[in-house]
């Protein structure tokens, strides 16, 4: 049996491995996963194209109200949303919400801009343009990035907004956080956002973001657990950890989810997938440090489960 999803790029690493490690567990059942963006997803759930969808945004009411019937958002691991950047002699490079709105609103264009170098003392910074990158496909990525830029920068909030694709005042796209990584690679002087797990595997560096609570923080999984720690969960699970409060919270963090119909289709497709959902919720969290994401509180991961038990056949 074949069970089908498609979405965001965030996750893809740690699904990878929870299909080919699930295969083993059940031998009957193999996930078949396009990872095309979060928009894609999110549409690709509501036209039931697919079994379930993966957005690393919470979807709208109003993208909910579309859909045939009861959608559910079962958040599974959360990452880090990181700053990436290509300068010669990889210099470590200290960032703020201002200062990031700034440089992706297109007002600060040179790396030696007083703004950065007034966060950067000391670090040799060149006389060189900023090249931006941004997403140019539907992405949670884009999501997350935007949704914290909307709540440090009142500039940003009405001028370009948060969602998971928006008109970038500048700059060039890349396709998926591959497309994005790939960019920023081959061009000397860029910028870019992708997750954590994407700057980690191509060696690039990342910037210490300034937090809610004016220190810099490095992305890394405490720092990510810190932020998961301090969000306020409802129960419908569409929640928000950027910007979050605390010493220790890195203020790019973002949940991701699997979207299923809370009413299936196919009854023995439904149970396959609540199976591997409550394995995947159990055994496989205990995966994601490995690859760089934060696994879900306890008291988190209960409450999931039980909304697991609420999906019917």
């Amino acid at each position: 049996m074949t069970i089908n999803g498609a979405g965001a790029t965030f996750p893809y690493p740690i699904y990878s491995k929870w299909f080919d490690e699930y295969a083993k567990v059940d031998p009957s059942v193999r996930f078949n996963y396009q990872s095309i963006g979060s928009g894609g997803g999110q549409k690709q759930i509501v036209a039931q194209t697919v079994d379930f969808g993966a957005s690393d945004g919470p979807m709208s009411d109003e993208n909910l109200a579309k859909a045939p019937g009861k959608l559910i958002h079962i958040p599974t691991v959360a990452g880090a949303v990181v700053i990436t950047y290509n300068l010669p002699g990889y210099p470590e490079v200290k960032l703020d919400g201002g200062v990031t709105a700034g440089i992706y609103l297109g007002n600060i264009t040179k790396w030696n801009d007083p703004q950065i170098a007034a966060l950067n003392p000391g670090a040799s910074l060149p006389n060189q343009d900023i090249v931006i990158v941004h997403r140019s496909d539907g992405s949670g990525t884009t999501f997350i990035f935007t949704d914290y830029l909307s709540k440090v920068s009142s500039e940003w909030k009405s001028k370009v907004g948060n969602n998971t694709s928006v008109n970038w005042p500048a700059g060039i796209g890349g396709k998926g956080n591959e497309g994005v990584s790939g960019q920023v690679k081959q061009t000397e002087g860029a910028i870019g956002y992708v997750e954590l797990i994407y700057a980690i595997q191509n060696k690039m560096p990342y910037a210490s973001l300034k937090n809610a609570d004016g220190k810099f923080v490095k992305p890394t999984l405490e720092s990510i657990t810190a932020a998961m720690r301090t969000a306020q969960i409802p129960d419908d699970f569409r929640f928000s950890m950027t910007n979050a409060e605390g010493p220790d919270a890195y203020p790019i963090a973002g949940a991701t989810w699997l979207l299923v119909y809370e009413q299936q289709k196919d009854a023995a497709k439904g149970k396959k997938l609540v199976d591997f959902l409550k394995w995947a919720l159990t055994k496989g969290e205990y995966m994601a440090r490995q690859l760089d994401y934060a696994p879900l509180p306890d008291a988190l991961r209960d409450r999931v489960l039980k909304r697991v038990d609420e999906i019917k056949m």
